[in-house]
């Protein structure tokens, strides 16, 4: 649905707090006098002279290579037209904040009062020296062409007019995946344009790149089609005129295959999309309202693909999709122009995510459930996390290859680990363990495999070649889904244990006798192999898999017993317990016990610090320890202090050389500062804890959920420690990403397991 903007939600948002959308936070501390002195004088000499006897060094001292500069005059703001530098000084903030947000690029807007091109050409050039790029945003062709144009060619930093070229890449990307919908080459194609502003243009001359013959496309304006024959055509409408006898919007798509609009609203009826070509794609961009209502485009032509510039249709062509990423490439090869590979290079990596499986994140942001490739779906959308790590390394690859970058990258896995952390997406721990994982896929049998989300992650494990999805349920509730779905799991094994009399008679004799003093039947060993839970973990336990994965459907409790009944706790374990990895901007932290052990003995506890520290350092990681209490070492009496104090004694002797401290509070684990005041003799000191035992499963579940919900942290897990073969449960509802993550751990494991 749209969301409905009121008056004055707009302009209480835009004056609550400090006035406007931006501000400067300082990246060094300035806390004392000495941080002033290196700030600023004496000590800021000394980067000033590396500069001035390498210019180069701008880069490695100051903040040029992270800084874009938005820069406008507002002869075009948005639909408003020419309304002055002052009054499109909130769109400028507006596009700098989601540069932040979306590619983590500081910018500076600013505003210039001047419009003619060739006096604004010099101020903006007279700017390099301050900025990494620049994108020029809301200036009006055709002097927006010139501008650009000179700018590109006289300055050695990347240069971009959004207007132009954002909608030209984001449609582009559109159009590729419209036309290998329906079947058609691009060289072949018959195109229609409504419009012939700076966007237009640049859209055209694009789509002439990605290769629609210039004879194929027909350009409108409000007197009509441009014509050879027209009197005093300015030179960049001459470049799109015909000499067809054709005159006007409706005879040019009579035909057409493809239609764009960069115009005005409601100007095309339903009569001329019912005479376009079968199968035509029509890209109504016009805002806030498109050429044609989409719901009456829709009503004309069953076989239609649209795209609108609005979110509350399908395809919306968003140039948040395209500018971040494309300076971010471009800013990390020092790139010194923004060029047509480059551009290129963009369009067809959106076109090719738009094709991968969608992840849950994207799909619960927007309230889609079944989002996939196809004509209601030709391009990501703007909050899918994956545009960063695909976007800007195709534009850093492109500008290398193309001879524009003046530094390259050699480590592109490291290159996509860094723009993770630029936008806050801290999966260094995890990216690590996926990398590992791919090094020897193992295979991975999911017992829910009837369930949407378990069909997504399996297609996304098999293509990253993470693991080998076994899948566990009726085969054809499965095929039907993976249909519905629009996944290709093609060749992907799938089982239905009902049909496996052979393995289930098997299966019946070896769980039998595990448990035959332990109460059960033979009829009860048969009955319940042929439960999935029980099937896929004795599959494990049989070495005809090497993990198992269940519990997105169903409750904790009930899908750990039937792992526990056929493949067990390690030898020598005593228990099992469950940890929770937390990734927040501060890096990792491992929760535990958070979904097993309901409320454990100081001795239990003991046996849950080896089971974590092990599964801590698994992970690369070396584990230092706070058991965690409402008490200070002794601060206040109770049993959960008196037990995490005795749990912690107990634990340096059985684990010497761990670092272990507590009881304690969360609150001083992790401030050295209150330890080194008040607990000098803590043994955490300059060594942050890492890893948190808390008392009971009580507060290990509360904490850890409560910092996924309001703690901005992501939580990996749970993982299960203390088992004989590589089994994990998730938690209920896991989101696919989720699930992805706990099968590259299982892979991991059972590759340890295996050496």
């Amino acid at each position: 649905m749209a969301i409905k903007i009121r008056k004055e939600d707009a302009l209480n948002y835009h004056t609550q707090g400090s006035p406007g959308k931006i501000e400067v936070i300082p990246s060094k501390p300035l806390s004392s006098q000495m941080d002033l002195a290196l700030a600023y004088s004496p000590g800021v000499a000394e980067p000033c002279k590396e500069i001035e006897a390498d210019q180069e060094n701008v880069y490695k001292y100051t903040a040029k290579g992270n800084l874009v500069a938005v820069i406008s005059n507002g002869t075009a703001v948005l639909g408003l037209g020419d309304i002055g530098p002052e009054a499109s000084k909130p769109v400028m903030e507006g596009k700098g904040v989601l540069f932040k947000k979306f590619a983590g690029i500081d910018v500076f807007d600013i505003e210039i009062n001047e419009k003619d091109p060739k006096k604004l050409i010099e101020i903006i050039k007279s700017l390099e020296p301050t900025f990494g790029g620049v994108n020029l945003e809301d200036i009006k062709a055709p002097e927006c062409f010139e501008i650009e144009q000179t700018l590109k060619r006289e300055m050695n930093i990347p240069v971009m007019h959004d207007d132009q070229h954002g909608t030209a890449i984001i449609s582009g990307a559109a159009l590729l995946n419209a036309l290998e919908l329906v079947e058609k080459n691009i060289s072949d194609i018959k195109l229609v344009v409504n419009g012939a502003g700076a966007s237009a243009v640049s859209c055209t001359r694009f789509y002439m790149s990605l290769g629609v013959k210039p004879e194929n496309v027909v350009m409108c304006d409000k007197e009509g089609v441009i014509r050879k024959d027209r009197k005093h055509l300015d030179p960049v409408k001459a470049e799109f005129a015909t000499d067809r006898d054709i005159h006007t919007l409706t005879e040019a798509l009579n035909g057409a295959d493809v239609f764009l609009g960069l115009s005005a609203g409601n100007v095309v009826s339903q009569e001329q999309i019912k005479a376009m070509a079968p199968n035509p794609i029509v890209f109504a961009l016009a805002n806030p309202d498109p050429e044609i209502a989409y719901d009456l485009a829709i009503e004309a032509r069953e076989d239609l693909i649209m795209a609108t510039g609005r979110s509350d249709h399908p395809n919306q062509v968003n140039n948040v999709l395209g500018f971040p990423y494309i300076f971010r490439g471009a800013l990390d090869v020092r790139a010194t122009a923004i060029n047509e590979d480059m551009k290129l290079a963009a369009a067809k990596a959106i076109a090719k995510l738009a094709k991968e499986p969608v992840p849950d994140i994207v799909t619960k942001a927007y309230g889609e459930s079944n989002l996939g490739f196809g004509r209601f779906y030709l391009i990501p959308k703007p909050l899918d996390p994956r545009l960063i790590t695909t976007i800007a390394p195709a534009v850093a690859k492109a500008a290398i290859d193309s001879g524009v970058a003046r530094h390259t990258i050699s480590d592109w896995d490291a290159y996509e680990l860094e723009l993770q952390e630029r936008i806050g997406i801290d999966q260094r721990l995890m990216s690590v363990v996926i990398a590992r994982a791919k090094k020897d896929p193992k295979r991975v049998v999911f017992a829910e495999a009837d369930n949407r989300k378990i069909l997504k992650a399996a297609q996304i494990i098999r293509d990253e070649k993470i693991a080998h999805p076994i899948l566990l349920g009726n085969k054809e509730k499965i095929l039907a889904l993976i249909q519905e779905s629009s996944l290709d799991l093609e060749n992907v094994t799938i089982i239905d244990p009902q049909e496996e009399t052979e393995q289930l008679d098997r299966f019946a004799k070896i769980l039998f006798d595990k448990r035959k003093r332990k109460g059960m039947t033979p009829v009860d060993a048969s009955r319940l192999v042929t439960q999935r839970n029980y099937f896929g973990a004795m599959m494990v336990e049989a070495g005809l898999a090497d993990a198992f994965i269940s519990g997105l459907t169903r409750d904790y409790p009930k899908t750990i017993l039937p792992t526990l009944h056929t493949i067990g706790v390690k030898p020598g374990a005593k228990r099992v317990a469950g940890m929770y990895i937390m990734n927040t901007d501060k890096g990792p932290f491992f929760f535990a016990d958070t979904t097993v052990n309901l409320n454990p003995t100081a001795e239990e506890l003991v046996d849950i610090i080896g089971l974590t520290a092990d599964a801590v350092k698994f992970f690369n990681v070396e584990p230092r320890v706070a058991m965690l209490s409402y008490s200070n070492f002794g601060s206040a009496k109770g049993d959960i202090p008196a037990k995490m104090a005795k749990a912690t004694a107990m634990a340096k002797e059985r684990f010497p050389g761990l670092v272990i401290e507590g009881e304690m509070q969360a609150n001083v684990a992790l401030n050295d500062e209150i330890q080194r005041e008040v607990y000098p003799f803590s043994e955490l000191i300059n060594k942050r804890a890492n890893t948190l035992i808390f008392p009971d499963l009580a507060s290990g579940n509360i904490a850890y959920k409560l910092l996924s919900e309001i703690g901005n942290s992501e939580a990996i897990g749970p993982i299960l420690l203390g088992m004989n073969k590589p089994v994990h449960i998730l938690q209920l509802g896991s989101s696919i990403r989720e699930i992805v993550n706990m099968v590259a751990i299982a892979v991991v494991d059972a590759q340890t397991a295996s050496s």
